[in-house]
């Protein structure tokens, strides 16, 4: 061992003998260059962790020469040094660093460990794409329990022209980190997501009107018999090798029937498609759900519905059979494009048939207990996006105000007002 002022000059003159050796700067006692056998060199550390003869000896390795400038590890060395001195043992610490996982790793071990066995996979899917597709490639390196606030604000606001899809990331983030709060990964009560102010996200539902439920049925109708005629792309080559005997679209007759039960029931689209024959009960009129968004759920099935289903062939264990009988279908989205576009309704989702149902129920007077029920929902609050169409009672109030209004109007101003009819 020699001790030397550390310049770049002197590090470049360093020449490898074989075997592992150190040269020590003479300015700050601990600080020098190692040089392997191998030839690699870097800037380290050395210091005792505590005081007295007896108190270990640690190596800290500052970084690879040629990384950071002498002068840059030397400070780096000095601040090292410091903390030391204030009863702290840095190489310790970064050595309990290195055992910590990356997000990426923690979001693998999180996917594997909680999501996949407590979650439903539709929901286990969703966590999965807004991991590997957003959180893993933005910040996915980072040491899990260095990730900031700051990294994470950023991350979302990158994400603001999609303002439903970047508070899901908080979403998943803040519940990624509750997980590895729980099992020690990190501090508990670490969320870098937390206190990040989330987009106004537009309501997305959309109430079909009673003409665009005929246009609807109308073009479910001919999809199923006739079928719909598509128009050609003549500007694309090969639309002249398009057989005119296949310029229809037809949607089969269990596809039909979901589209239908989609609408008479108000489920969701995988109580549909997951539905087997074995949950239906004809006598009873209803459905048993072993498994639903919510848990176990009973359908109350109305006449409409009761027809669609006593309609359909049983071909399969399922109601709407995928292409493997022993499967159920894995979606609708071509024949509800097919039968929309022909109705004209752009932009209308196969979710707000759901919106629909649950429309007509509380513009009915209903009640949002009752709507609530018949949904499935867990919670009176995600009924009570509907409570503006629930409008019989400002339909009574506002016949009461307008009716005193009038009989001021008509110089009668104590005349009683007059019950209103009921509406039929």
């Amino acid at each position: 061992m020699t001790n030397q002022r550390i310049t770049k000059r002197g590090i470049e003159a360093l020449q490898c003998n074989g075997r592992e050796f150190t040269v020590w700067d003479d300015s700050v006692t601990g600080f020098g260059v190692r040089v392997r056998p191998s030839g690699a060199k870097s800037y380290v550390v050395v210091y005792r962790a505590g005081a007295g003869r007896g108190a270990p000896v640690r190596r800290y390795t500052i970084a690879a020469v040629g990384k950071i400038t002498p002068e840059h590890a030397r400070e780096r060395a000095k601040t090292i040094l410091g903390s030391v001195a204030h009863g702290q043992d840095p190489a310790s610490q970064k050595t309990t660093e290195r055992g910590t996982p990356t997000v990426s790793e923690l979001a693998d071990r999180f996917m594997a460990d909680h999501v996949r066995a407590k979650r439903k996979p539709g929901t286990a899917e969703f966590y999965r794409d807004i991991l590997d597709r957003i959180v893993k490639p933005a910040v996915g390196t980072t040491k899990a329990d260095k990730l900031t606030r700051f990294q994470t604000g950023k991350l979302h606001s990158s994400l603001s022209a999609t303002p439903f899809q970047a508070n899901r990331v908080l979403a998943v983030v803040g519940s990624m980190y509750a997980y590895a709060g729980r099992t020690g990964i990190v501090t508990e009560g670490t969320n870098p997501a937390r206190g990040i102010e989330k987009f106004k996200e537009d309501r997305r539902e959309r109430f079909l009107t009673g003409d665009e439920l005929e246009r609807l049925g109308a073009a479910i109708r001919e999809a199923e018999t006739t079928g719909i005629p598509w128009m050609v792309d003549e500007s694309n080559p090969n639309a002249k090798h398009v057989p005119k005997e296949r310029r229809l679209t037809k949607i089969s007759p269990p596809a039909a029937a979901a589209l239908r039960l989609l609408l008479f029931t108000g489920c969701r689209l995988r109580e549909i498609l997951n539905l087997k024959w074995d949950y239906f009960d004809a006598d009873r009129g209803v459905l048993f759900l072993p498994d639903s968004k919510t848990g176990r759920k009973t359908i109350i099935l109305n006449a409409p519905a009761l027809a669609v289903l006593n309609g359909m062939q049983r071909v399969s264990a399922y109601v709407v059979p995928g292409d493997d009988p022993e499967k159920p279908r894995h979606d609708l989205k071509r024949p509800w494009e097919a039968v929309t576009k022909r109705a004209g309704l752009s932009g209308v989702r196969l979710h707000d048939l759901r919106h629909t149902y649950a429309s007509f129920g509380a513009a009915g007077g209903l009640g949002l207990p009752v709507i609530g029920r018949l949904l499935g929902h867990a919670q009176a609050a995600t009924t009570a996006r509907y409570a503006h169409l629930d409008n019989d009672p400002l339909r009574r109030a506002s016949e009461s105000i307008a009716g005193k209004i009038a009989a001021a109007l008509d110089g009668n101003r104590k005349a009683a007002v007059a019950p209103m009819r009921k509406l039929a």
